[in-house]
């Protein structure tokens, strides 16, 4: 259903900067676990979200995929369609994806780089017209049974539940004093039926004709007639409910966002059965006549049965595989943004923590190992932070930065980072933030060089700069550089616009790719729509492909494109 505030939002900054929400933090706190650490494994012949290209290496290195491709960017709204599908919304794929339960196939309904961004929920008519809330843009669009798109509103802040009852449209914006409206679907006309609702989310009209809807932050479900009165409370103390949608038997079910169960409720009683107990980051449900199917952030499609029993309809992954780091363990570090993954020698991902775990930072971006199993890392929230997984515990360091990415720890413990937003990079020494370079276009990847000054990639430039009290250019005539590292005395250079892993000498300047077609960036011919965020909890979001070396030489990519790792070994 939604990537709404609470999947963006940063808890603890929120404590200190909004104080009307730090109750949620202590809420998400109490609720969320993980009992045991999860681990996500997935098919290895099932296909990705990304078009295929044949990947090529230089003669001395060999490429493995190291974790399964994912096939959706996640998985947030869920919608069964007029054909028996179950569509699902992928807010940061701007892609919207039919599965076809039978034979397990996903096809691109709205792909990526189409005309919806960021769809968080959908809904259909009985023309068959698909409607979708895009949460980044405020907008709600509506894709005709033809294919043809077009916007029926722009300026719906936080624009996310939807749903169609007899041809009606209604909407709602999951934020603090949104609004739940009815809108014509003809010409967008609005008519508000509530406002100043704390984060109302995926909804849907009961038998009894009522408009249900979850407030998310206060953890409670509500209903309304639809042509208007007052909305009386059906239940709550809840485990962050973000969904409701009802079964056949005209029972309530919700998926709950934090404590990942899956609830049956009773509208009259508000009574509460358990149905599953899922992980946390639920998103959504849809009923395919009396089979019932959930969506998680990861992408993830289970199916509930009876007793408690479930079955994975689509196996989960990595959403948007972002910064990597060796660990002090040697084991292999992972930024997916709401995850924080490390990698077992099987391909295994296993969760090291989340969005609704304690002392999560919040959407993690650049990574670095800091000692004693701490990592510093980049928010999208524009925080550097220390991260202590095992503590529960992020200490921020400096905040306020717009739209950080890389982040390396240089000489005496300095932090340096790149804040892609203004073009500049600093670096942060004994509390103090000190500007190192301004002026820049695009930087995203840091690194340290062997002699301890830091290398920055100038994206938008097409070139890394060496950062010795001025920009020294030191390979240009790149097309967009991410992620950078350094290793005996080679520069690695992760080209996400030519698709390529290049090495170069850093003392003989001799540069050569030794890996070619490789899955990172947007697929050949894609040209993604900005995402712009939600601000205050999350600046804009965009792709970092990673790159890091682990003890053996071994080096690790980070393929956003279909939501892999990759391992370039020496042959």
């Amino acid at each position: 259903m939604v990537l709404c505030i609470l999947k963006n939002t940063i808890p603890q900054r929120l404590s200190l900067r909004q104080g009307r929400a730090s109750w949620l933090f202590r809420l998400l706190s109490g609720l969320a676990r993980l009992d045991s650490v999860r681990t996500m494994t997935a098919s290895a012949t099932a296909p990705s979200r990304y078009i295929a290209t044949n990947p090529t290496v230089a003669d001395g290195w060999r490429l493995e995929r190291l974790t399964t491709p994912s096939r959706l960017f996640g998985a947030n709204g869920l919608r069964t369609g007029p054909d028996g599908r179950v569509y699902v919304a992928q807010v940061t794929g701007s892609q919207i994806s039919a599965l076809d339960l039978a034979g397990g196939g996903v096809e691109a309904i709205s792909p990526k780089g189409s005309e919806i961004i960021a769809p968080d929920d959908v809904a259909f008519d009985t023309g068959g017209n698909l409607y979708a809330t895009e949460v980044m843009d405020g907008r709600v669009s509506v894709r005709d049974a033809g294919g043809a798109t077009r916007v029926l509103r722009d300026d719906l802040p936080c624009a996310n539940g939807i749903t169609v009852h007899q041809d009606r449209l209604f909407i709602n914006e999951c934020r603090d004093g949104g609004r739940l409206m009815e809108l014509d679907r003809a010409t967008g006309a609005s008519r508000i039926l509530l406002e100043n609702l704390p984060s109302p989310n995926a909804m849907e009209v009961g038998p009894d004709g009522m408009l249900y809807y979850p407030l998310m932050t206060a953890n409670e479900i509500w209903r309304i007639d639809p042509e208007g009165g007052e909305p009386q409370r059906v239940t709550g103390d809840l485990g962050v409910p973000d969904a409701v949608k009802f079964d056949p038997q005209g029972y309530l079910v919700s998926t709950q966002v934090a404590s990942g169960q899956v609830l049956r409720i009773d509208p009259r009683s508000g009574d509460k059965t358990l149905l599953a107990q899922l992980n946390p980051g639920l998103d959504n449900l849809t009923f395919v006549g009396d089979r019932l199917f959930v969506s998680n952030f990861t992408g993830e499609i289970t199916e509930i049965l009876a007793g408690g029993e479930t079955r994975t309809a689509l196996a989960g992954g990595l959403n948007w595989p972002l910064d990597l780091a060796i660990g002090d363990d040697g084991r292999l570090y992972v930024a997916d943004g709401t995850y924080f993954y490390s990698v077992g020698d099987d391909g295994a991902l296993e969760t090291v923590g989340m969005l609704f775990t304690a002392g999560y930072p919040g959407f993690l971006r650049g990574l670095a190992p800091a000692g004693g199993g701490a990592f510093v890392v980049a928010t999208s929230g524009g925080q550097i932070g220390r991260y202590r997984p095992d503590d529960g515990e992020t200490d921020y360091l400096a905040d306020g930065f717009d739209q950080l990415y890389g982040v390396a720890i240089g000489p005496g413990e300095s932090i340096v980072f790149a804040e892609l937003g203004t073009g500049s990079v600093h670096a942060l020494r004994s509390g103090n933030v000190e500007l190192l370079a301004s002026g820049l276009q695009d930087p995203i990847g840091v690194t340290i060089g062997s002699d301890g000054v830091p290398l920055i990639a100038e994206s938008g430039a097409g070139r890394v700069v060496r950062l010795a009290g001025s920009a020294e250019t030191i390979v240009d005539g790149l097309q967009r550089p991410q992620g950078i590292h350094v290793a005996d005395g080679q520069l690695y250079i992760v080209d996400a616009g030519s698709k390529e892993v290049i090495a170069v000498d850093l003392a003989s300047g001799e540069r050569r790719s030794i890996a070619g077609g490789l899955p990172v960036g947007s697929p050949p011919g894609v040209d993604p729509k900005p995402l712009k965020g939600m601000p205050p909890f999350s600046g804009p979001q965009g792709p970092f492909a990673g790159i890091t070396a682990g003890h053996d030489g071994t080096l690790y990519v980070s393929a956003d494109g279909d939501g892999s790792v990759l391992a370039l070994r020496r042959t």
